[in-house]
């Protein structure tokens, strides 16, 4: 068994079980002849041999720290008379130490009462400072009685400190939970932006244009054809973004059978150009370099904008020639699009939508430019530098 199985098996164990050998360490060394009368000592009461109270003290002292995590008032309450017993008896035992050990693991987990406990124990150290000053030989001072208190104190709030110090850690890492969380909501919401808005915004553009073709019932199959192609890939999109919510996704056990890449890789942007081709839209596409073997993210930002800035010809300027620019170097992947004639109408897509928005947002976390705004002769430009091996 290597060292990581048998710390997990040990943190599996109950708390209880896991505080026991500690309890145990302080009984055993309390009997060592050794350390016999050089424990903690408060007063000036001469060391006293242990007897049968000595053993209850001692119970009372160490065993409790079984329970300083689950119970830890009662443990506190048990540690403190065991204390009182061992001070006021004189048996001066290594037990003693468990005092300040009590105290700080109580400050650090007690949840309730904890000015009320504070406050109890400080009102009980009172009578027992008095009770040691008068069965003592009097050379214990007040100031020494008052520094032992201070240190008890101390031991208190460094427990406390202790506490606050894993609220905080605790509320840091629920805010970047809940972060996380939004971040995921954001970017699922971009992604069904993006899928579905080009598919349903072509299939519509398709069906009007179906419309007019009752009289060629050659062009009208085409037509519809091309609809049901463009159902069939918003189908199996929203199918591969939806197995992204999957508790299974990424864990293997989910089903075995084979599925397509869930990533659209910058090759399948011809197939997107085509798909807008069939709406209506005339389409120029030029690809130039070779993608490099590891692009990280920047693939899909890349199919994403083309596919946004398709997505915008269609519904603003339908029928105006697009043209799709597709670079690709060592350390990053060059789009453009550009469409004639689209001025004001993608001018003002672009204040009231979502999508350029959220384009630029994915670009600028991969560290690109983007761009987007009319050109000099009143069409529209969506100009896009992403460096590639970057993830989003």
């Amino acid at each position: 068994m290597s060292l990581q199985e048998a710390g997990r098996m040990w943190r599996r164990l109950d708390v209880t079980v896991r505080d026991l050998p500690l309890a145990v360490l302080f009984l055993v060394a309390s009997f060592l002849p050794g350390l016999r009368g050089h424990g903690t000592e408060v007063g000036d009461l001469p060391t006293r041999p242990f007897d049968v109270l000595a053993v209850v003290a001692l119970g009372l002292e160490c065993l409790p720290l079984m329970v300083r995590r689950r119970w830890p008032a009662v443990c506190l309450a048990l540690v403190t008379c065991g204390f009182a017993l061992d001070q006021l008896r004189g048996y001066h035992s290594t037990a003693g130490t468990t005092l300040p050990v009590v105290l700080i693991s109580a400050g650090s987990r007690l949840e309730r009462r904890r000015r009320t406990t504070a406050l109890l124990l400080s009102a009980a150290y009172v009578p027992l400072a008095i009770a040691l000053s008068r069965l003592g030989s009097g050379g214990e001072t007040p100031t020494e009685f008052v520094t032992f208190y201070l240190v008890l104190a101390l031991a208190w709030g460094a427990g406390a400190w202790l506490r606050s110090t894993r609220a905080a850690e605790a509320e840091r890492r629920e805010r970047a939970a809940a972060q996380a969380r939004t971040a995921e909501r954001t970017r699922i919401a971009r992604e069904l932006h993006d899928v579905v808005t080009h598919h349903v915004t072509a299939m519509v553009v398709q069906a009007e244009a179906a419309r007019y073709l009752t009289a060629a019932p050659e062009r009208l199959e085409q037509s519809l054809t091309a609809v049901s192609d463009t159902g069939r890939r918003a189908i199996t999109d929203l199918r591969h973004l939806l197995e992204l919510l999957n508790p299974d996704h990424g864990t293997g056990t989910g089903t075995t059978e084979p599925k397509e890449p869930r990533t659209p890789a910058v090759g399948r942007v011809l197939t997107l150009v085509e798909q807008t081709r069939r709406a209506g839209q005339p389409v120029d596409f030029t690809e130039q370099g070779t993608p490099p073997a590891s692009t990280g993210s920047a693939d899909l930002v890349a199919y994403r904008v083309v596919q946004e800035a398709l997505t915008n010809a269609l519904k603003y300027a339908h029928g105006s020639r697009t043209s799709v620019q597709v670079r690709h170097s060592d350390r990053e992947i060059s789009v453009e699009v550009s469409t004639d004639g689209a001025g004001s109408s993608s001018a003002a897509a672009v204040g009231g939508g979502r999508g350029l928005a959220g384009l630029r947002e994915r670009v600028d976390v991969l560290g690109g430019d983007f761009h987007a705004g009319s050109s000099t002769d009143g069409g529209f430009t969506v100009r896009a530098r992403i460096p590639a091996g970057g993830t989003s």
